[in-house]
Order: C-alpha cells, then structure tokens, then sequence
C-alpha cells in the first residue's frame, strides 16, 4: 500500500491537524487557559482515532464473516462429497448383494439377505426398497419338502435361505409401540410361508393374497396402519397345518379375509377392527375365538362356515352385519352374542341368525 494513501496515516495527520486546530482557535479565547484548550484538542484528535479504531473493528468482524462463510461453504461441500461417496457405496452394496441373491449356493443367498438388511438399517432410505425385495423372494417359487416324502434337491436348504428371509423383514419392521415410527408395507401375494411371525409389530398395508401358510402364524399385538388383504389364503391341514394367532391386534384400515381357510385353532381374541371387515366364504375347520373383539364397522360373515368350536362374544358389537348363510356345527360349543340364534335347516345344516 501507497504510505500516503493507507489509512493510518490519514487517520493519524486528521488526528494531528485538530489538535492543533481546535487548540489554537481556543487559545484565541483570553478566557481559555493553554492546558483546557490542549485537553479538548487532544479529545478531538482521540476522538478520530478511536472512530478509525470503530471502523477498522468492523472491516475485521466483516473479513471474519466472510472467512467463516467461505469455510462454512467448504465444510457443506465436503459433506455433501462425502454423502455422495457413501451413498455411490451403498448403491454398489445394494447392486452386489441384489445380484447374489441369485447364487446358486444358498450360503452366499444367505449372506446377501444379511447384507440387505444391514443396509436397510443404516440407510433409511433403502428400508421399504429392501423389503420389496426381501417380499419378493419369498414370493418365488417353492416346493415346500414336507409336501412329500422325497422332497426335492436343496428344498430344506433353501427353506433355511426363505426362514433368514422371514427374520430379516421382522427385524426391519417398526415395533408397534412406538407411536411415531413409520410403517412399511408388504406384499407376500402368493408366497409360501412356513411359521410366519409377525408379533407386536407396525405394518403399512398388507396383502397376503393366495398365500399357502405352513405351521403355525403369528400377528399378536400387531399394528396395521394400512388395508390388509388375505384373500384366498390358506393353511395346510394336518400336521403340516397350524394355528393362526391373531390376538391383540388392531386393524385401523379394512381387513379382507375373505375365501381365507384355517384349518387349524384361530384366535382374534381382544382384536379391534377399525375399518371393514369380510371373513365372506371363509372356512375356520377348527376352533374361532373372537371373544372381546371389538368391531368399529361393519362385519361381513356371509357363507363362513365355522366347523369347530366358536367363541363370538364380542367386546363391541358391529354397527352392520351380515350374516347370510353362516354355518356352524351344533354338536360343538357355540358362544353367541345376545340376540343371536341357530336355525336348523331341512338339509341338516345349522346357520347362524339374528334375531
């Protein structure tokens, strides 16, 4: 810098040129004494000293603004490089173990189920896409080995590959007890399923259409956000069949279950139907529990047929009903409603009435 264009040294002749200015235009005053009259000369000069003391302060505070701005935008640029680093590895994650999902050894389909899962649960983003997939493995082709006595090549092993499978959509699914954790959907239509357990869990929507059930299904204290869709499902009957547990549950959307077989004991017992409810051409082959089920809708039950045991003491009655053709068996305990009856029919066959 020019010396005599710095500041400064503006500042320090300006500061110079009104102490003895002002000092000397005081002195003219007779009534002024030398040393008053050198004071105020000497606070005017301070004074635009300590002006340029201001004005240098604030173009430091601005420099550092500036400074602090720059590395604020450096530091956003680094972690915006940084998150797309580590999403491009993620996306290579994903892509590797979608690919080995496809692997002939079921050691390595295994791996890849884990891999999926583990990154759906360090990246929230991917938590819905990865149980799509985890859905849609489950929906390929099966042959279960029980089904017969020389169960194919790899069935039992590939039965452990679908069960790691099963565990790893329970593992990804918000517990139901927490109010603001979010709820994913899934879709099994079709699958095969052997000992499902979905208990005290949130859940989206679910369609589990057309479904083969193998042992015993769990849903106790689930939490369904969503519709839920069990049309056509059905268990296996006998040994390879089991019981359908659903107590405790609430349904805050519709909840289709019609054409859905259980051959096995069901039990609904303390289970809240928010929305529409149809158990229409339904078949329960062993005991029904709905006692303490609350309904906020209407229940459809027309052409159920309830061959075992049933308990339909409901908490809270359905505002709608329908109750066209609803079987039961008369020779085994039936618990009813109030203002509910049986009819005999000339065929021999006992429905359910309202009277």
């Amino acid at each position: 810098m020019i010396p005599w264009k710095s500041p400064l040294l503006g500042t320090f002749l300006l500061s110079l040129l009104l102490l003895v200015g002002v000092t000397a235009w005081l002195l003219t005053d007779p009534a002024t004494s030398r040393s008053d009259a050198l004071k105020t000369g000497g606070l005017a000069g301070g004074a635009v000293v300590a002006l340029y003391a201001l004005w240098l302060n604030d173009r430091r505070r601005r420099v550092e603004e500036r400074r602090q701005e720059v590395e604020r935008q450096r530091q956003e640029l680094e972690s915006r490089r940084t998150d797309q680093d580590r999403d491009r590895v993620s996306d290579e994650r994903f892509a590797k173990a979608v690919e080995l999902l496809g692997h002939n050894a079921d050691q390595v389909r295994v791996g890849a189920l884990h891999a999926l899962a583990g990154l759906a649960k360090s990246r929230e983003s991917y938590r819905q896409t990865v149980l799509d997939i985890l859905c849609s493995y489950l929906r390929r082709p099966f042959g279960h080995p029980r089904l017969s006595d020389e169960s194919e090549a790899g069935a039992e092993n590939e039965l452990q590959v679908r069960n790691t499978a099963k565990r790893c959509i329970r593992s990804l699914l918000s517990p139901a007890s927490d109010v603001d954790a979010p709820a994913y959907n899934l879709d099994l239509t079709g699958a095969v399923l052997d000992y499902f357990h979905l208990a005290e869990v949130k859940v989206g929507e679910l369609v589990m259409r057309h479904v083969t059930l193998f042992s015993s299904t769990s849903f106790r204290d689930c939490e369904f956000t969503g519709p839920v869709w069990f049309t056509g499902t059905a268990g296996q009957p006998g040994e390879l069949g089991g019981r359908f547990h659903c107590q405790g549950v609430t349904f805050h959307d519709r909840a289709w279950f019609s054409g859905t077989e259980f051959p096995a004991q069901t039990n609904f017992e303390g289970t809240t139907f928010s929305g529409e409810t149809t158990f229409k051409d339904a078949v329960f082959s062993s005991d029904a529990v709905f006692k303490d089920t609350t309904f906020a809708h209407s229940l459809e039950l027309r052409r159920t047929r309830f061959e075992g045991a049933v308990d339909l003491r409901f908490a809270t009655p359905p505002p709608s009903l329908d109750l066209y053709n609803t079987f039961v068996d008369e020779t085994k305990d039936l618990h009813l409603p109030p203002g509910w009856s049986t009819e005999t029919l000339p065929d021999g066959q006992t429905r359910l009435v309202q009277l």
